[in-house]
């Protein structure tokens, strides 16, 4: 004869029987059925008022977490995403703790939980692992050490309409002054709105930028136009190697940023993006919170320049015993019965030629080195930088800056020739 199975429920459902029988004792049956009277009281109290559900087990969670999220901090919470939906749950719970140091609130890793709930979160997506930046210009210690320049990329608004946006950020404080649409992707439109920047928060000592026009060109020091403009204010021209944008890490980031907010999808007409881009610069400055910044905004590390944009350029000075040349319309410089190329760039410029040997000089616009030129080749070649410890090829990280209003230095600059 096998076992008879039973289950809780019929074991609990038979007590209950047994005591509206009134042949037992509640005490009689608890001690037959090896329970408490406290357990006795209770499956009678939910048999009375559930029947047989209230015989099945329940779960021991507790009603109520003692960490559990307040309604109203969790909706502030959410409020807070759906104005900013970029925004991860670090910037959230930063910029929470810091508009609002009285609440407590959430950990980031429970507001992460709380969005992912309310499916309020994008899975990111998956990147190839790369190796570490070798950016040299992540020493900037400063603001305005080190100012970085770039078009986004340029893309169509609702009604057909280009727009080229041009961004400067600080790479220090990772402050964007300036998002601007401009006409077109040439000198004239870009000198305008740095002559803007340089008016309201001064001049930096270096400006990063790539080798594409209007930045730089092919001639002789890679100077363009717009970074001739630049050396005669005595800022630096720093070009980062061809084809390799991670060099201009930080601004490449915040143009990442600067699209998800701005450009997908783009406006309807360029005076709405431009209105965009001003909500995005604001917000960018002096709200978002950022992980590099400990969680600061860039506002609050960036300060203005202390060198004023001047009123008007001074002339280049150039050491004794140099000889003197004004660069010609054509781009050439008369030496003696030759002309010698120099660059279009530097139409109507006076440059200086330091000789450093029997028949080669070297040939510097005001405190800028452009090359070497050796009167036997007739010819101006290019300089070779200092092979400095992770500065990019090609970049001028290791020439030499002199605040002297565009005067080279007298000793020789460290420049293998």
């Amino acid at each position: 004869m096998g076992w008879k199975e039973t289950s809780v429920v019929e074991e609990r459902f038979r007590f209950i029987q047994d005591y509206q029988s009134g042949d037992w004792s509640l005490s009689e049956l608890c001690r037959q059925y090896g329970v408490s009277r406290k357990t006795g009281y209770k499956w009678l109290e939910r048999y009375e008022g559930q029947g047989l559900e209230g015989l099945q087990d329940q779960s021991r969670a507790p009603l109520h977490h003692p960490n559990e999220v307040m309604a109203e901090v969790a909706e502030a919470v959410l409020d807070l995403r759906r104005q900013h939906p970029l925004w991860g749950p670090e910037k959230l719970h930063a910029w929470l703790q810091r508009n609002a140091p009285e609440i407590v609130w959430p950990a980031p890793s429970t507001i992460g939980e709380l969005l992912k709930r309310k499916g309020m979160t994008v899975p990111p997506k998956r990147h190839r692992r790369v190796g570490p930046s070798l950016n040299p210009l992540s020493h900037a210690e400063a603001a305005n050490q080190v100012w970085c320049i770039d078009f986004k990329g340029w893309f169509r608004c609702g009604d057909g309409s280009r727009c080229d946006p041009l961004t400067i950020t600080d790479a220090h404080s990772r402050y964007l002054l300036r998002c601007q649409a401009v006409a077109g992707m040439d000198a004239r439109s870009v000198r305008d709105v740095m002559e803007a920047a340089f008016r309201e928060f001064g001049l930096p000592t270096d400006l990063l930028n790539d080798n594409g026009e209007p930045f730089a060109s092919q001639g002789v020091g890679g100077l363009s136009q717009l970074s001739v403009w630049w050396v005669k204010l005595d800022i630096r021209p720093v070009r980062i190697p061809p084809g390799k944008p991670q060099y201009n890490g930080k601004h490449e980031r915040m143009h990442r940023t600067l699209k998800a907010a701005t450009a997908t999808p783009p406006a309807a007409n360029l005076r709405l993006q431009q209105q965009s881009f001003d909500e995005f610069r604001e917000e960018y400055n002096h709200q978002r919170p950022h992980e590099a910044l400990q969680m600061k905004t860039p506002g609050e590390f960036y300060t203005a320049s202390c060198r004023p944009y001047p009123s008007r350029l001074r002339e280049p000075e150039y050491g004794n015993g140099w000889e003197v040349r004004r660069v010609r319309e054509c781009g050439r410089m008369r030496w003696w019965s030759d002309n010698v190329f120099v660059g279009r760039a530097l139409s109507g410029e006076a440059i200086g030629l330091e000789p450093i040997d029997d028949g080669v000089w070297r040939v510097w616009f005001y405190a800028y080195p452009l090359g070497r030129f050796d009167e036997r080749k007739g010819k101006i070649t290019k300089l070779e930088t200092a092979a400095g410890r992770g500065a990019p090829e090609g970049a001028h990280e290791a020439l030499p800056h002199t605040p002297s209003g565009g005067k080279p230095p007298e000793t020789p600059s460290p420049l293998s020739l």
